[in-house]
C-alpha cells in the first residue's frame, strides 16, 4: 500500500483528476438542484459511475442518457468487472461495446426506457469518444445546453478537457463534471486502506496507480502531453503547482514498488 505522507500526495492528485463540480452529489441531490438537458456516461469500468448515473437518470436529472464508447484497450477490463458482478454476470460481454453493455445494465436493473438512451459504439479512446458522442447528437437533433459528464473519476479532468475541445465553438453549451464519487485512503492507527468499500471495490489497486501515473503527463501542454502544445488532444488544463510537486514526489516510488504490475 502507500505511506502515510504517499497516502496524503495519493488523495491530492485523485481529487485534482476527479474534476468534481457537483461538490459529491449523490444522484437525488443532483436531483434537487434542477434539470440538465442531457447525462453523458463515457465506458468505463468503474460500474458505479454507471449506476450513479443511471439513479439520476430515474430522478429526473435530464430527459436523456448518452452512453459513449466501443471496444479499446480497457474495455476487457469492463468485461471482467460484469462477469464478477453478482448482478450483472450473465449480460453478455465478449466482442461487444462498453455502450451497449452498460445500456444493458440500465434497461435491465434500473429500468431506463430506450427512447431515453443514445449510444455511442465505435470510440476507442478519450478524445473519440468526445468526437463521436457529438457526431451522434447531431445525428438525433439533440441540441444540448446542460451536460453533465460521467466517467472514471481517474479520467475525468481528461475527458472534460477533450469535450471542451470538441465543443470549443459552441461557448454556450455548460459542461458540469461529475465523477459519482472521489477515490481516497485514509490513515487509521499507522495503517493506509481505501476511504470507503466502494473505492475498494472500484480499483485493483495497480490499475489505480497506473492511472494516476499516467493521466499528469497527458494533460500537460508540453510534448508529450495531450494539451495544445503537444498533440493538442484536448483543451488546455491547468495544473497546480502543488499538484506537480505531489506527482514528483509519488512518481519514481510508486513506478519502482509497482513495476510491471500497472495495467
Amino acid at each position: 500500500m502507500f505511506s502515510a505522507a504517499q497516502a496524503a500526495d495519493v488523495n491530492l492528485l485523485a481529487s485534482f483528476l476527479s474534476c468534481d463540480q457537483t461538490l459529491d452529489a449523490t444522484p437525488q441531490r443532483l436531483a434537487g438542484r434542477g434539470k440538465a438537458d442531457l447525462l453523458v456516461l463515457l465506458g468505463n469500468a468503474v460500474l458505479i459511475t454507471a449506476e450513479r448515473v443511471f439513479q439520476a437518470a430515474c430522478a429526473g436529472v435530464a430527459p436523456k442518457i448518452l452512453i459513449a464508447g466501443g471496444v479499446g484497450h480497457a474495455t476487457e477490463l469492463l468485461y471482467r468487472a460484469v462477469r464478477q458482478h453478482p448482478l450483472y454476470h450473465d449480460i453478455a460481454t465478449a466482442g461487444r461495446s462498453e455502450a451497449e453493455i452498460l445500456r444493458d445494465i440500465g434497461r435491465r436493473f434500473f429500468g431506463l426506457a430506450d427512447d431515453r438512451i443514445l449510444l455511442e459504439t465505435q470510440s476507442a479512446n478519450c478524445g473519440d469518444n468526445a468526437l463521436r458522442a457529438r457526431q451522434v447528437l447531431t445525428a438525433a437533433g439533440e441540441q444540448p445546453h446542460t451536460v453533465i459528464l460521467t466517467q472514471d473519476p481517474l479520467m475525468q479532468r481528461r475527458t472534460d478537457a477533450s469535450f471542451r475541445k470538441v465543443w470549443q465553438d459552441s461557448p454556450d453549451v455548460r459542461f458540469i463534471n461529475w465523477p459519482t464519487l472521489i477515490p481516497r485512503f485514509e490513515v487509521n492507527a499507522g495503517q493506509v486502506a481505501w476511504g470507503n468499500r466502494e473505492c475498494a471495490e472500484s480499483w485493483p489497486l495497480p490499475r489505480f496507480v497506473s492511472l494516476l501515473l499516467g493521466e499528469i503527463p497527458r494533460l500537460r501542454d508540453a510534448p508529450g502531453g495531450y494539451g495544445p502544445a503537444g498533440a493538442g488532444f484536448i483543451a488546455h488544463v491547468d495544473i497546480p503547482p502543488h499538484v506537480e510537486a505531489a506527482y514528483a514526489r509519488l512518481a519514481p516510488a510508486l513506478r519502482t514498488e509497482f513495476g510491471d504490475r500497472l495495467i
